[in-house]
């Protein structure tokens, strides 16, 4: 419970970091606002904090509030999909008319929570006395709109889940499937209602089997919502991870680069100590520290031919290693180039990724021979 109320306080936070460079995006409004209802749902439905409400505003406001919590969950959950809708207009027209019937569904569980003494109240879904009228409106019709919210949403995802490709997809289907069975799972449990309502008795386990088919419906849902985003991350943390390596093991060749022509080196974009941490330092510090490096293989190619050598230098990552040593020294001597300069052969491709590899290589020649 307290890992999903983290979960969703996390979502809330970025959701509302969009909204505010946003403001009038009515689908994200929707979905900040569906969080924001579940968030708040949540520490009411623990029991420190029901019975804290339920010291304040009276016996059962705990469960009166978070059912209406849940309620207007679902119902912006709706609008997201409606604002989301080609046609804006119908889309709206459809959300007034949804917000109308959450309406009415709300004023008739408050009364029917009003209407009965607060110890009649009491106590939970699996232990509440359905054969009292007013016991069983509020769970039987509370259910219903939830059932018929989660099933449209779920109808809803399960079209973009159809029109959609992976990772999106499965990410949607997992969010559908969650959906449908949170609905299946009020359904039954309005059926349960009108069963202990006529006087039928309902079996615990029974009973236990939905709450936890609900769970697992719960958590399906938030693992299909957070799917595609999940994997994003992932994706961008290995390529962080990536940078961050890749810049180490181009130190060696930067640093001999460097020494031999200091102009070379680009000024650094910031001067924050977070900068190299940050994904965007980490990446630019990364591309920087290659274009230097090509650079600066520009400037000392005049240097590695050999007497005899041809006009292209094509040789391994190792030898290279050691006329770079050997042309640093004359360097430094004041050597003045003995020819232009020279291309150098790539063993290992003309792409981007072959060109760092080869780059790396031959630092790690360099690091070998130190």
């Amino acid at each position: 419970m307290e890992l999903l109320l983290l979960g969703l306080v996390a979502a809330l936070a970025w959701k509302v970091y969009q909204l505010k460079r946003s403001p009038h995006d009515k689908p994200l409004r929707s979905v900040t606002l569906c969080l924001a209802c579940a968030a708040l749902s949540y520490p009411v439905a623990m029991p420190g904090g029901a019975s804290g409400v339920d010291t304040v505003a009276g016996h059962g406001t705990a469960k009166l509030v978070q059912n209406l919590l849940l309620l207007l969950t679902v119902f912006f959950l709706m609008c997201f999909y409606l604002y989301s809708s080609a046609d804006e207009e119908a889309g709206r027209r459809r959300a007034r008319t949804e917000g109308t019937i959450v309406g009415v569904v709300a004023v008739i569980i408050t009364v029917a929570a009003l209407s009965v003494p607060h110890e009649t109240f009491a106590g939970s879904f699996s232990t509440a006395d359905m054969t009292v009228p007013q016991i069983a409106v509020f769970y039987a019709v509370a259910g219903v709109y939830l059932m018929y919210a989660l099933g449209m949403a779920g109808w809803w995802t399960r079209r973009y889940a159809r029109m959609s490709r992976r990772p999106h997809s499965t990410g949607l289907w997992m969010t559908a499937v969650g959906l449908g069975g949170m609905a299946m799972a009020c359904a039954v449990r309005a059926v349960i209602v009108v069963l202990r309502g006529v006087g039928v008795h309902v079996p615990m386990p029974l009973m236990a089997g939905v709450a936890f088919f609900l769970v697992a419906s719960i958590l399906l849902f938030a693992a299909g919502i957070t799917y595609s985003g999940a994997r994003a991350r992932i994706a961008s943390l290995r390529l962080w991870l990536q940078h961050r390596r890749d810049h180490r093991r181009l130190e060696p060749l930067w640093t001999l680069l460097a020494e031999a022509y200091p102009e070379n080196v680009l000024p650094p974009a910031s001067s924050a100590a977070l900068d190299r941490w940050r994904a965007r330092g980490v990446h630019r510090r990364y591309h920087r520290r290659i274009v230097e490096c090509r650079d600066g293989l520009v400037d000392i190619s005049p240097y590695l031919l050999d007497e005899g050598d041809e006009a292209v230098l094509s040789v391994d990552s190792a030898q290279l290693a050691s006329r770079l040593r050997r042309a640093s020294a004359r360097i430094e001597q004041g050597v003045p180039a003995p020819r232009p300069a020279v291309p150098l052969a790539m063993a290992l491709g003309s792409d981007r990724q072959s060109d760092v590899k080869q780059l790396i290589a031959v630092a790690d020649a360099l690091r070998v021979a130190a």
